[in-house]
């Protein structure tokens, strides 16, 4: 039996199938490579290109493959984007999500691993944020994955669908053999925008304000290592297969760092002075956002083990130092 992973040629996906492949697993992946590149797709995995709002498309897919569980990446996830074309996002996160719910209620597929975002917190009442707080999405983005959050829990209800929801914080790093990282574009993230000042693809970091109420003003993140999220999903996984009930998890180090602590990490990393410039704050920027994972480590027993921020830039700075055009090649 097979675990289909939906996105499997995006980022967080791709590192996924990596590390399920790792562990032995049969792996078939299904993405229209809209935001995915078929350099990324692992070439022990099953490839099937396509979208899931294609119902036919999904359909064939169940039918030709022997799939015993879903892991669910296929969504946009630019919050700046989504906040200025709304109907996007809701016609591929929701409309699609619908649509492989339907296949797979059909096919009697019933355990689904979804990727979710601490997006759907909003401003957080607390720091270290929990996954009983309140939920109370600051943008479209956020949005739509607590939308697709809901959808699972009522599909379940009238159809007995499992499912674990993952919450994550700040996805970053690039896989340790340096075949695969991270490749958006546009691009979004801090770590490969600082990483592109060494690369010499830009002159300097822009930080969006330095009067937060923070040790040094900027605003602090939680950042995880891709193939920490990629794990987390796996025992995710397990998790529904030996019975588990429906559940939400927060994924995060627990550990917060400032982006001027990222800045001085990538200097020390690619021993380049990266220049860094001052910018006006982002209008929905929280000061501060970390998550407390300890209900994920108590019960799926997962520990990152990724966690230093030098090591994660590390990994980063090896994928973009030889890869500074992401995957080039034409899809």
């Amino acid at each position: 039996m097979a675990i289909l992973v939906l996105g499997g040629a995006g980022y967080i996906g791709s590192h996924t199938v990596y590390e399920l492949i790792d562990a032995g697993r049969e792996v078939v992946i299904a993405d229209n490579l809209e935001t995915g590149y078929r350099e990324a797709v692992h070439p022990a995995a099953a490839f099937y290109e396509g979208d899931i709002r294609d119902r036919a498309f999904i359909d064939s897919v169940f039918e030709k493959e022997s799939i015993d569980g879903v892991i669910h990446f296929a969504a946009n996830s630019l919050v700046g984007e989504s906040m200025t074309n709304p109907l996007k996002y809701y016609d591929n996160n929701l409309c699609g999500t619908k649509v492989l719910l339907e296949s797979m209620v059909a096919h009697h597929i019933d355990k689904i691993v979804f990727s979710s975002t601490a997006a759907t917190y909003g401003e957080p009442e607390r720091v270290p944020i929990l996954e009983t707080d309140h939920t109370d999405p600051t943008n479209c983005y956020g949005e739509t994955k607590l939308s697709m959050e809901k959808m699972f829990k009522w599909t379940s209800q009238a159809h007995g669908l499992r499912f674990v929801s993952l919450r994550y914080f700040n996805a970053c790093g690039a896989h340790v053999s340096g075949k695969i990282g991270e490749a958006h574009n546009p691009e979004t993230h801090l770590i490969p925008l600082i990483l592109q000042v060494p690369n010499g693809q830009r002159e300097y970091i822009s930080i969006f304000g330095d009067d937060y109420d923070t040790k040094d003003g900027t605003c602090i993140r939680d950042y995880i290592h891709v193939t920490d999220l990629a794990q987390a999903h796996i025992l995710a996984m397990d998790y529904l297969l030996e019975g588990g009930e429906n559940n939400i998890f927060n994924l995060g180090n627990g550990v917060g760092f400032t982006v001027k602590q990222v800045i001085d990490a990538a200097r020390a990393v690619t021993g380049h002075s990266i220049p860094e410039k001052m910018a006006p704050r982002r209008a929905g920027d929280p000061a501060q956002l970390i998550a407390s994972s300890d209900k994920a480590k108590n019960i799926l027993g997962w520990k990152p083990v990724h966690a230093d921020l030098k090591h994660i830039i590390e990994t980063a700075w090896n994928w973009h130092k030889n890869h500074p055009q992401g995957f080039t090649e034409e899809r």
